[in-house]
């Protein structure tokens, strides 16, 4: 059973998603997790130290993608 999905997709210049990506990186090496904040509500997941990564590169004609996840 799912507790939580939390979906985000916005549009940003190159620079600014390298920043987001380094904000993430951040709080997971010192907080050992993330704090997001939805409607109002602080929501704050905790991430053991023991993580799978996975990491799925697809460069096509028109465009390409990177995908990065990470799970436990």
């Amino acid at each position: 059973m799912e507790i939580l999905e939390i979906e985000e997709k916005q549009q940003l210049k190159r620079e600014a998603a390298a920043a987001r990506l380094r904000e993430i990186a951040d709080a997971l090496e010192r907080h050992n997790g993330l704090t997001l904040e939805r409607n109002g509500k602080r929501i704050e997941v905790r991430v053991p130290d023991r993580v799978e990564l996975e990491l799925e590169v697809e460069v096509e004609d028109d465009g390409g993608s990177i995908e990065i996840e990470v799970s436990w």
